[in-house]
């Protein structure tokens, strides 16, 4: 199983609930498994975006398409170490593939749920990736993964941010070739 960003979070909890449909796990750029102790340095690092970004909340409410698409937007672009990969990314993705809807509610529902218990138990082999300049999850989040799960491996993208399997696919297919082995 792999799980990406929010997919590693729900592939946690899979993993928890079902260990015994698990061979492998891969846990890439994930959020915490308690929500509260996601590291977002969205803000830290590019405090002109979030400022920006601050001033679509208003319209983005009131059902501003363009306010809410430009947010978006505004959020994939500091997802990424390599500028020419943001900007390839960003013009194939646009805004239309996030659902702010359904977005909310899942996070609305996050806060009761701790994995932290549950991860300590897993006895398959894991895999923990980030990237090192993972804003949207601080790769220390990665790394206390790896520390809570026995045995895990730890692999970080020297030249990735957020999706490391984007910025740099050749590594990122080698590592995982070499744990699937």
């Amino acid at each position: 199983m792999l799980g990406h960003s929010w997919g590693g979070y729900l592939s946690m909890a899979y993993s928890a609930r079902h260990p015994e449909h698990i061979a492998h796990l891969m846990i890439v750029d994930s959020a915490a498994p308690k929500w509260s102790d996601t590291l977002f340095l969205f803000s830290q690092i590019f405090p002109e975006v979030t400022e920006r970004r601050a001033g679509f909340t208003f319209a983005d409410e009131m059902g501003d398409k363009a306010a809410s698409d430009a947010s978006i937007h505004d959020c994939l672009t500091m997802l990424f170490y390599s500028p020419e990969k943001r900007d390839a990314f960003v013009a194939q993705m646009g805004a239309g593939a996030f659902h702010k809807d359904a977005s909310q509610a899942v996070m609305s529902d996050l806060p009761r749920f701790d994995l932290n218990p549950e991860i300590a138990k897993f006895k398959f082999p894991v895999i923990v990736m980030t990237g090192r300049y993972d804003i949207n999850v601080a790769p220390l989040v990665a790394y206390k993964i790896h520390q809570t799960i026995p045995d895990s491996r730890f692999v970080v993208f020297e030249k990735s941010g957020h999706i490391p399997f984007y910025e740099e696919p050749e590594a990122f297919i080698r590592a995982t070739e070499e744990f699937l082995k």
